[in-house]
């Protein structure tokens, strides 16, 4: 065989193994499902999440933890952006959230509130060598004080 064929199927194969490494790499708590369930319970309390689905760490910004954490967690899912968005618009409500809002298209979005909270469910399709959706979840205080900025 040709030297050079032998060195661009040498050189495809180390690029296939980089980008399924990239893939599949994630700083999402690790364990058994169950493991990694109980860890996301404990840090965003009784928001339900799709099974499968982890934690994308760089992504996500988590202040506080249990049911009055505020701030932003992406996670990856493993099903498809329609059968997540149906996920929410059952499981939300039964776990004592309002549907506020649900707008489904491209990029879906699903508001929620319960007690003083409010959460923002933004659903997008994955990469193609990645995850089938990307979640961001939104939580804050629903009457959280926003001061307009002064013009100058």
């Amino acid at each position: 065989m040709n030297p050079f064929l032998i060195s661009k199927y040498v050189a495809a194969a180390a690029l296939v193994a980089f980008l399924g490494a990239c893939a599949s790499s994630s700083d999402s708590p690790t364990g058994t499902s169950n493991e990694v369930q109980e860890t996301q319970t404990q840090l965003l309390g009784d928001m339900p999440l799709p099974v499968a689905s982890k934690i994308i760490g760089a992504d996500s910004l988590i202040i506080g933890r249990g049911d009055n954490w505020v701030g932003r967690v992406v996670l990856s899912g493993v099903q498809s952006p329609t059968d997540i968005y149906a996920f929410f618009q059952s499981e939300y409500p039964r776990a004592g959230w309002t549907t506020i809002s649900a707008v489904k298209s491209k990029t879906s979005i699903l508001v929620f509130t319960k007690g003083d909270r409010t959460s923002t469910v933004e659903l997008n399709e994955g990469p193609l060598t990645g995850p089938k959706t990307l979640i961001t979840i939104t939580s804050s205080p629903k009457n959280a004080n926003v001061i307009a900025p002064n013009k100058k």
